[in-house]
């Protein structure tokens, strides 16, 4: 629980100001007492630290005390942004005008969960933007020991780090000085990828969001430095999209097969259910090794034999390549257009929401 003196409190205390006095009762306990309300107080608390440290990127970019290096990225990051707005169409707001530097080497701890025996995900209702299946850490501790009890539970678990994240618009995201350590294309990639979601958020549909992020991050950053006519980085980003395809068709082929074993067992059957799917993923893990590994271009020696496969890991990995044929499709439809792809997937979705909506 999060002590109710100190810094934290008292920025907590001034966005309350304008509340009448019951209302401000009810969330300050709500935000005190409840398990919910300690960890969004806590994530208000490191989004309220983060907004304070912001500079212009505008002005760090040309200011000569800046690191030659980040002073390069930075400017990359103007360039992805300015591709974003006028190639691609996408809102960028004022997200990614401002640069934060952390006093540490991760943003967050992600931690997602899922049932051993069927193919589901746990997930956690946070207010406004509804259920999510995963939960972002500011505190490290409380994700280990988040995930350690939700092993404990019984789940499968799966806990990273996240260099990045985007409040939807809500706010002016900051450039954070952990995104800005990754290579040139992933952080093009990633700058395209949240700026989709300043542009469009289905919500509850976390999968769809995300996966449409890919790929607007993957396709965006080959067109990006196609148009900057840097072809070294033009290929790494070919590269890397090629991969997530390739990946994104090994996880949901996975996918199928583990509900295939698990539809053929009754519900009860919890031990047997375990038992087939461990054999499943035995079988992926050889075909991991054996087919797709050796066509990956962009992952390190020995990454096919790491990673986990278990299913906090299959459907964690789903919700950002979750058919990202499908997208692909779309963009091969409109001759390679990506502009015209991302307005096409927006508008199909959107109709799709009110004819179901009208059933």
């Amino acid at each position: 629980m999060i002590p109710q003196t100190g810094t934290r409190w008292q920025i907590l205390r001034r966005l309350l100001k304008a509340l009448g006095t019951a209302a401000a009762a009810l969330v300050v306990l709500f935000l005190g007492v409840t398990p919910m309300g300690c960890y969004l107080s806590r994530a208000a608390y490191e989004e309220a630290r983060i907004l304070a440290r912001r500079q212009p990127i505008a002005v760090l970019a040309v200011r000569e005390s800046t690191e030659p290096a980040l002073r390069a990225k930075l400017a990359l990051v103007q360039e992805a942004r300015q591709f974003a707005i006028d190639s691609l169409r996408l809102k960028a707001e004022e997200s990614f005008t401002t640069f934060s530097q952390l006093d540490r080497d991760t943003l967050v701890l992600v931690v997602s969960a899922a049932y051993r025996d069927r193919l589901e995900r746990k997930t956690w209702w946070f207010p406004v933007v509804g259920r999510f299946p995963y939960k972002g850490f500011f505190d490290f501790e409380e994700a280990r020991k988040t995930a350690e009890a939700l092993k404990a539970d019984g789940f499968d678990v799966t806990i990273g780090p996240s260099s990045a994240f985007s409040t939807l618009g809500w706010f002016n995201d900051p450039l954070v000085s952990t995104t800005v350590k990754a290579d040139s294309v992933t952080l093009v990639n990633t700058v395209l990828h949240e700026l989709l979601h300043t542009t469009f958020f289905a919500k509850g549909q976390v999968s769809f969001n995300e996966s449409f992020a890919t790929f607007v991050g993957g396709r965006g950053a080959v067109h990006f430095f196609r148009a900057k006519g840097d072809s070294v980085l033009l290929r790494r980003a070919q590269d890397d999209w090629q991969d997530d395809l390739l990946l994104g068709a090994f996880w949901e082929r996975t996918s199928r097969e583990i509900d295939s074993v698990f539809t053929a067992l009754p519900d009860s059957a919890t031990a047997q259910r375990i038992a087939a799917r461990d054999t499943v993923y035995a079988r992926a893990r050889r075909r991991l090794i054996d087919s797709v590994g050796p066509q990956l271009r962009g992952y390190p020696v020995g990454w096919v034999e790491r990673v986990p496969l278990n299913n906090a890991v299959l459907l964690s990995r789903r919700v950002y390549a979750e058919r990202l044929d499908r997208f692909d499709s779309v963009y091969a439809a409109t001759g390679g257009d990506i502009r015209e792809a991302i307005r096409r997937v927006i508008a199909t979705h959107k109709d799709s929401v009110k004819t179901s909506g009208r059933r």
